[in-house]
């Protein structure tokens, strides 16, 4: 993990959620529908808090996770900016397939938009997801990220030298059966893995979940401009 380590900390996070607004638009508002009126959070593989932080506006009692330490002191200095250190009851350099020092069954909600983007292994994913279903309260709700391999491919066919090694059609094959993608060029995002879509229920489901909602944050939408968004 220590690429994964070594790109966040270099990468600024919170600025590419600004940047690129939509996922974290569309995500937050089925958070907040799905949300109860009040209760402890885990943000899980939080980075530097940009959703941990919204909650806590909204008056959560909320507990940061990350592995990157980098991220974890990055959102200590935005609570603190923001005035919200009072609703944070802990910030954690933890990663997420090992949740050591959480107590069983400790959160209404937990979220986890982000490691499992990077967990190649099958074993390290179902460990992911059954840590989550052990710090979370039975009749809980947990936010699960995925990436999804179709758009993955359509990245590599847009912007081949981009997505290097996805460069051309027998590599971009392999990525396709796979979801695995380890990205040929140093500081790039890289050590992924995409899910088929129609995989996702499911592996939630074989792992102790119910599923309520299945939502596509980063949609065809992403493609369109600034401008397109707007007037959308």
């Amino acid at each position: 993990m220590s690429n994964i380590i070594d790109y966040y900390s270099s990468f600024d996070e919170w600025g590419r959620l600004d940047r690129e607004p939509l996922e974290f638009i569309i995500n937050l508002h089925y958070i907040k529908k799905y949300m109860p009126s009040a209760g402890k959070v885990l943000d899980n593989g939080a980075g530097p808090g940009k959703y941990a932080m919204e909650l806590a506006k909204l008056g959560y009692t909320v507990t940061l996770s990350d592995i990157t330490p980098k991220l974890v002191e990055v959102a200590i200095e935005k609570a603190a900016a923001l005035e919200l250190t009072e609703q944070f009851d802990g910030f954690h350099n933890l990663n997420a397939i090992d949740l050591e020092g959480i107590p069983n069954e400790n959160y209404d909600v937990s979220l986890m938009l982000g490691p499992l983007y990077h967990l190649q292994k099958e074993e390290e994913r179902i460990f992911a997801v059954k840590e989550l279903h052990r710090v979370t309260k039975q009749d809980g709700i947990v936010f699960v990220a995925f990436q999804s391999r179709i758009r993955m491919t359509i990245n590599s066919l847009q912007s081949p030298q981009q997505w290097k090694p996805n460069d051309n059609m027998n590599t971009i094959h392999e990525f396709y059966e796979s979801g695995i993608f380890n990205h040929s060029d140093k500081g790039r995002f890289t050590g992924a893995y995409y899910f088929n879509i129609d995989e996702i229920q499911p592996f939630m489901e074989r792992n102790g979940f119910e599923s309520i909602d299945l939502i596509g944050s980063s949609s065809i939408a992403a493609m369109l401009s600034a401008e397109q968004q707007q007037y959308w």
